[in-house]
């Protein structure tokens, strides 16, 4: 079977919010690979002032945060109309139910545990930024 074609904004730019170096250097590579731009930010303080300078189309959100936790930055997100078209993705090393719930009823778009299997995360990606286009 061949990959459904999949119709992105020519300049997909994902915003990735990650603490960890390895982590964010395995996200950066997928990203790039699938030929999106990519930023980086490193603490949850950081965070929504990149958002509003940027506008990316996609943040990928690690829940757990220096100084501001994912849940506050998706709140951020969701309370500020010029961000309406941010797609987030949320990552969490603790994928409980409970956890999912809490991000998604603060408007996540979608919800991933770590670790995660690049093919899922690929699919994710694709599926958010397929969305909006």
């Amino acid at each position: 079977m061949s990959a459904p074609a999949h119709h992105l904004p020519p300049s997909a730019r994902i915003l990735v919010v990650e603490d960890e170096d390895n982590i964010a250097t395995a996200l950066e590579f997928l990203i790039l690979r699938e030929g999106y731009g990519h930023d980086r930010v490193a603490s949850g303080a950081e965070a929504m002032t990149r958002i509003r300078a940027t506008h990316p189309n996609l943040v990928l959100l690690d829940v757990m945060l220096p100084e501001v936790s994912g849940y506050e930055i998706c709140k951020g997100i969701r309370m500020d109309p010029s961000l309406s078209q941010v797609k987030v993705l949320m990552m969490t090393a603790r994928g409980s139910a409970v956890e999912r719930t809490k991000g998604l009823a603060l408007g996540a778009d979608g919800f991933i545990a770590k670790p995660f299997e690049l093919s899922d995360l690929r699919l994710q990606l694709r599926r958010l930024l397929s969305a909006g286009s």
